[in-house]
């Protein structure tokens, strides 16, 4: 990829990319800029499960990712894996998969560069790996896109899919950043400006807009979403702070308890550390750079086929 500038080694960081990649239409964006992020040494992408719609949406999901890098002709740059195929039974019953031996095997690698994990839909697969290998939670950092807004919580996608994860999550030393509804849905941008910006650019900037166009058409979305000329770009934001990490937008807070609602409680012990609850993610900032990267790589695309 031409990127006109060179990330030294002693900034460039581990990442894992956990993703429900066939939920809707905006996880692909996530995994395209995060492949063409030169900071990233993506060590796995882990596809992960959203629900109960169909018994096979953690494999929906395996095989978007494998599309996403063949339109970007980068098959084999990132090993994918399996995750877990549904969520927790409970807030202690593990379910390892690929993807949780995966964070298991890198957290405990000898290595320099820092590793983070970023979770774009359930936590069930970072939660599995914690209950089997406890020792990660001081070896890495994840950043979730997910929960309801502070401080009442509530209905939300993501949270829903393994209520169970997010609290033995929340209860665990993991340093976890999360990035609530009310943030992730800053990442507004308009079709149209998806098809000015996003679209020209090769394959895969053609197939990025186009599946979240037609995503957008599904005759069963209601009046009230998708709201017909925009999106929310929700998952981004974990690519975003893994450029830059907003040190001054986020609160430092004790992890709540999930109930059945997904409202939040107080949890009845103090967790063993806080987390980074966001309230604030610079949409612009993240956006421009994809736009960028997907340009440049479109660019090198054309000169190599010419």
């Amino acid at each position: 990829m031409t990127i006109p500038f060179a990330v030294p080694d002693n900034k460039q960081i581990r990442l894992v990319i956990n993703t429900d990649a066939k939920n809707e239409a905006d996880d692909q964006y996530a995994i395209a800029h995060a492949l063409l992020t030169p900071r990233f040494d993506i060590a796995g992408i882990i596809a992960a499960h959203f629900g109960t719609r169909t018994p096979t949406t953690m494999e929906e999901s395996y095989e978007e990712i494998l599309n996403v890098l063949r339109l970007m002709k980068l098959e084999g740059a990132a090993p994918v894996y399996r995750g877990a195929t549904h969520a927790l039974p409970d807030d202690r019953a593990t379910v390892m998969s690929e993807g949780a031996e995966l964070l298991i095997r890198e957290a405990m690698k000898d290595e320099d560069k820092p590793l983070y994990a970023i979770f774009l839909g359930t936590l069930t697969d970072l939660a599995a790996a914690y209950l089997q290998e406890p020792r990660i939670a001081e070896r890495l950092t994840a950043i979730w896109i997910g929960g309801g807004a502070y401080p009442d919580g509530g209905d939300e996608f993501n949270l829903s899919m393994d209520r169970h994860a997010a609290n033995i999550v929340f209860g665990s030393p993991i340093q976890l950043w999360q990035v609530p509804k009310n943030v992730y849905k800053m990442m507004r941008v308009s079709l149209a400006e998806l098809a000015v910006r996003v679209r020209p650019h090769g394959e895969i900037g053609r197939y990025l807009y186009e599946q979240l166009e037609a995503f957008n058409r599904l005759p069963h979305h209601s009046m009230r979403w998708p709201k017909g000329e925009m999106w929310h770009l929700g998952d981004s934001p974990a690519i975003g702070l893994l450029l830059e990490d907003h040190e001054y937008d986020y609160d430092l807070i004790e992890p709540p308890f999930v109930r059945e609602d997904l409202s939040y409680t107080p949890r009845s012990e103090q967790a063993p550390r806080r987390i980074r609850a966001y309230r604030y993610i610079d949409a612009r900032f993240v956006l421009e750079d994809m736009y960028a990267k997907l340009q440049l790589h479109a660019e090198q695309s054309q000169s190599l086929e010419g």
